[in-house]
């Protein structure tokens, strides 16, 4: 007994130490953002220094709300630190997208902890407050930390307008961050709320025929609904950063189809993810549980797609095409000043 108490004790040492160990590496890191920011804004004149005030605000909020989603269960320990890592890069890049992160995030987690005890009914994998690992938080926010990494390299840290063409290089990462978190967001709304609400059964969106709720590919009415709204808010968080930071914006093109490019991101990345789960993900009904399952067994019985992703993978892969493809359907409809 002795023993086994031990044994607890020092992992949770390890653990402990580990946490530590990362979070002084994460403050390292963004020390020397600082640092380089500084030292190319004495040899460019183009970049603008990254000030202490926006290095604090990018450490200490996504620390505090990382903190606050770990003691709710919304993420774990890894979810917590890579939260904490894309948080930073993005609340650093630009205003606008730690808004949009933010908007994913908050939404997500509530939605996800929403009607628990009726997705506990219809999910073989559900667990309580969500519980994201750092696996999910790379496949929902590694693309997006990758492309603020770019923008910072393209115009350096602060907010600048969506304009093609005064910035078309900026503009374009803007868009495919923007897109990815709503791709994200629109998948989530459309999972969460959709098999709750919906009184009708979803299709699989391959076929088109009726499957049981929680098949990968089904698709509903109302979860489509939910994905354009979800796309939205992270579209309209976006805009309002926008007015909010971004100087002379009368002298830019306008702003508010960010608002109608979140949305569309939110819907489009939605069907893409049912496509790709209703063709890449394996779906059964497992009759001892009486519940949809993502992987084989004896007593399952398949009902679409493939075991070649996972609902990670899938996600990572609909993010990536949104964030390459839309902006450039964007660059030809977009207002010119």
């Amino acid at each position: 007994m002795i023993q086994f108490e031990d044994d607890i004790l020092l992992k949770e040492y390890f653990k402990m130490m580990s946490d530590m160990i990362v979070l002084c590496m994460t403050l390292a890191i963004s020390l020397s953002f600082w640092i380089i920011s500084m030292t190319a804004s004495t040899y460019y004149g183009t970049l603008h220094p990254v000030s202490p005030w926006r290095w604090l605000f990018s450490i200490l909020v996504p620390l505090c709300l990382t903190s606050r989603a770990l003691k709710r269960k919304s993420l774990d320990h890894s979810g917590a630190l890579g939260g904490l890592v894309v948080g930073f890069i993005l609340t650093m890049a630009n205003m606008s997208f730690f808004a949009s992160l933010l908007a994913f995030f908050i939404t997500s987690s509530r939605l996800t902890k929403w009607k628990g005890e009726i997705k506990k009914r219809i999910d073989a994998d559900y667990k309580e407050g969500g519980q994201r690992n750092w696996v999910q938080v790379f496949c929902n926010g590694g693309v997006p930390t990758e492309l603020a990494l770019l923008y910072m390299i393209e115009a350096g840290p602060g907010e600048i307008p969506v304009d093609f063409g005064k910035q078309y290089s900026a503009t374009w990462m803007c868009l495919s961050l923007l897109g990815a978190l709503a791709c994200s967001t629109g998948d989530t709304w459309a999972s969460e709320v959709g098999p709750v609400i919906s009184t009708s059964s979803p299709r699989l969106i391959t076929t088109w025929k009726e499957v049981p709720v929680g098949t990968n590919g089904g698709v509903t009415t109302v979860g489509l609904i939910a994905s354009f709204l979800g796309g939205m808010v992270v579209g309209l968080a976006y805009f309002i950063t926008q007015l909010l930071f971004v100087k002379d914006l009368n002298l830019a093109a306008p702003q508010w189809p960010v608002v109608v490019y979140g949305a569309a991101a939110g819907l489009l990345g939605s069907l893409l993810d049912s496509y790709l789960g209703a063709t890449m993900q394996y779906s059964g009904y497992d009759e001892s549980i009486g519940k949809v399952v993502n992987y084989e067994t004896n007593s399952s019985k398949r009902i679409c797609g493939k075991p070649i992703l996972d609902n990670n993978a899938v996600n990572l892969f609909s993010s990536i095409l949104i964030a390459l493809v839309l902006p450039g359907v964007a660059w030809g409809f977009w207002p010119r000043p």
